[in-house]
């Protein structure tokens, strides 16, 4: 179940991030709700997750989930580029959180 809340949580981290952008610099107000609340909801679903898992590999599936899942959006909602290595190197932090996750905690 642990897996489940970094997961989330770094969905959230997505949307708060995509939030952050709408927010326009804090001016207008749902964006900013709705990043604050998206905020909320991810920290509080890694720390459910940190109950279980290591620090380490918690936060950096969290981090890697919310910057490839940013990375994404960007792409397909913020006009960001979709180029080769823009898309290689997404590619590469999802292999690094899977990298990390099957590894786990028993490595030496």
């Amino acid at each position: 179940m642990a897996w489940v809340f970094v997961i989330l949580g770094g969905l959230f981290e997505t949307a708060f991030a995509v939030s952050l952008k709408h927010s326009e610099g804090f001016t207008r107000l749902w964006p900013t709700v709705s990043f604050l609340v998206c905020a909320v909801i991810s920290f509080a679903l890694l720390m459910a997750g940190l109950r279980e898992l290591p620090v380490g590999t918690a936060y950096a599936a969290w981090t890697g989930i919310g910057a490839a899942g940013t990375a994404i959006a960007g792409m397909i909602w913020f006009g960001d580029s979709a180029a080769f290595l823009r898309v290689a190197s997404v590619v590469l932090i999802v292999a690094g959180v899977v990298g990390l996750n099957l590894v786990g905690s028993n490595a030496l």
